[in-house]
């Protein structure tokens, strides 16, 4: 882990296009390229099989990834109680990896679906982006719907657009492109 202060920066990857996540990633390939130290914490994933991104990342070195919580958008998905518990562990563990500056880059992917869904609340949110401000880990905050509160707050906003989707075709998700 690096002593660098001129991290503590918050990205914000939204809107209904594709490519959030693997936009946070290749951060997190560039980020262990240049000798920084990576955590991912995934919400809404734990029950899907792990993306091409997360079986490729897993394998380097200075990267950690963790899923919690189920995606409540998905057919016969738990209970939202029992969701919301698995993700509470996830916000736990990115407040002590904010609070312990364990890392140099901390994505939170598919954070603004768990706050939008109210699996976290806001404030519990807003607790990590302020923890890593203060102890210069770079924050990346994915998913669709950001509240408004993360795009105030915000220093980088990338807003994905989708424009054309062959699923809109009737193309189903493909291994190696969209997982």
């Amino acid at each position: 882990m690096s002593s660098n202060k001129a991290l503590g920066l918050v990205h914000v990857y939204t809107g209904d296009g594709k490519g959030k996540t693997t936009a946070a990633f290749g951060l997190a390939l560039r980020a262990v390229g240049n000798g920084l130290s990576v955590s991912i914490i995934q919400f809404m994933k734990a029950l899907s099989p792990e993306s091409g991104e997360i079986v490729a990342i897993k394998g380097l070195e200075n990267v950690k990834v963790k899923r919690y919580g189920g995606n409540l958008l998905g057919k016969g998905h738990p209970p939202f109680e029992n969701i919301k518990s698995e993700t509470a562990k996830g916000i736990d563990e990115a407040l002590q990896i904010a609070k312990n500056r364990s890392c140099d880059l901390l994505i939170l992917d598919e954070i603004n679906v768990a706050v939008f869904m109210r699996l976290v609340g806001i404030g519990e949110a807003l607790k990590i982006v302020g923890l890593c401000k203060n102890n210069f880990i770079e924050l990346v905050m994915t998913g669709r719907n950001a509240p408004q509160e993360f795009i105030d707050i915000a220093d980088y906003i990338t807003e994905f657009k989708m424009v054309k989707h062959p699923f809109k075709a009737g193309i189903a998700a493909r291994r190696g492109i969209e997982f």
